[in-house]
């Protein structure tokens, strides 16, 4: 099976001097059981968690080692990884096959394990400053995203009005619109002394961590 990986060499802003490494962190074990990504997924992974950790030390010198670690899970776990696989259509250059050596639906899985191999690649093939730059381009939508980890945010406001006003923030429902396979909620959350931080969002959750994160931006 020919394919063109020039066209992914374009996507993904990396030409390989080594094009047997991309061909080979692009081949599952099916397609062939000697050359295939295991071996470089296992390095690429560890490499996309020390990039990661690295940058997010940069981005929250001060924060509690608990908090990074969430942020650093939610950035490094399989479902981003699949994500960016699926932003650069990496399934279309993954070589796979049954026994009969017939083309097979690739699963998410092996698309995220491939995304892993691919880091794993440019690091072998050039070193750590381009996948660096590789990973820290295309991770650069999901670590903006982490630079407030949702999560946290009511157990953050939670431990600053204690901390300050020996009081819980005052969380109240405004409204629950919309249909009811897709609401939509406002809440409110005020601290002592404070105005009204409303939230929005698809749930009561979901809402009420919206509307902590406004107020934590104003008051920490």
């Amino acid at each position: 099976m020919k394919i063109d990986y020039f066209h992914l060499e374009k996507k993904i802003n990396f030409k390989f001097k080594d094009k047997k490494l991309l061909i080979k962190s692009l081949t599952h074990k099916s397609y062939d059981k000697r050359f295939n990504y295991e071996k470089i997924e296992f390095l690429g992974d560890r490499v996309l968690g020390l990039i990661i950790a690295k940058k997010l030390l940069e981005i929250y010198p001060d924060e509690k080692e608990g908090i990074l670690d969430k942020k650093f899970a939610s950035l490094v776990n399989k479902n981003t990884c699949l994500q960016v696989a699926k932003n650069i259509n990496l399934e279309k250059y993954i070589l796979t096959s049954d026994p009969k050596n017939k083309k097979i639906k690739i699963q998410d899985k092996v698309i995220a394990d491939c995304c892993e191999a691919l880091i794993g690649a440019i690091y072998l093939d050039k070193g750590f400053v381009a996948v660096e730059n590789f990973i820290l381009s295309f991770w650069k939508e999901n670590i903006k995203k982490s630079i407030v980890t949702q999560i946290d945010a009511k157990t953050k406001l939670q431990e600053f009005s204690l901390k300050k006003f020996k009081k819980l923030p005052t969380y109240k429902i405004i409204s629950n619109t919309g249909p009811r396979h897709k609401p939509i909620f406002k809440v409110s959350v005020k601290l002592p002394n404070s105005k009204y931080y409303i939230g929005e969002g698809s749930s009561k959750k979901d809402a009420e961590q919206k509307a902590a994160i406004l107020c934590l931006g104003e008051k920490i």
